[in-house]
């Protein structure tokens, strides 16, 4: 069960879309799911980054090869 000030976090940000943005409640997939989505690829990205290495940075030996 989501704890009570996570639930009550998530609330209030749906009632904020609601009020700011003229969405019906049952609208409201298609932002919530594009942000969980953004989420979700921003996790995957770290966590490629993090087993690869910062982008753009070369290996030495990598180096070497390419000239």
């Amino acid at each position: 069960m989501v704890n009570g000030d996570l639930g009550k976090r998530l609330w209030a940000a749906a009632d904020q879309l609601w009020a700011n943005t003229g969405l019906m409640p049952a609208e409201f997939s298609t932002p919530v799911l594009g942000l969980i989505f953004l989420k979700y690829a921003d996790k995957k990205y770290a966590a490629a980054e993090e087993k690869l290495g910062p982008v753009g940075e070369l290996d030495v030996a990598e180096d070497s090869l390419r000239c």
